[in-house]
């Protein structure tokens, strides 16, 4: 699943690990995700979404049209 975990990271300067430490996770987890090879649970992706200041909506893409 894309998504702007990396962009988001950058932006709040965070590292691949502090955002592990921060989600509880490790470091591969987190390079596994921004590269879309793992698509984290419900729970994690509320952590990351939390963790860099955002919604879990912004952070990925799930292939859903937004209407409006």
């Amino acid at each position: 699943m894309e998504n702007t975990i990396r962009v988001r990271r950058k932006q709040l300067k965070l590292s691949q690990a502090e955002l592990s430490e921060l989600t509880a996770v490790t470091r591969q987890t987190i390079n596994a995700i921004e590269n879309a090879k793992y698509d984290p649970s419900l729970e994690l992706a509320f952590k990351l979404a939390s963790v860099l200041h955002t919604t879990v909506d912004n952070l990925f893409d799930h292939g859903v049209e937004k209407h409006e």
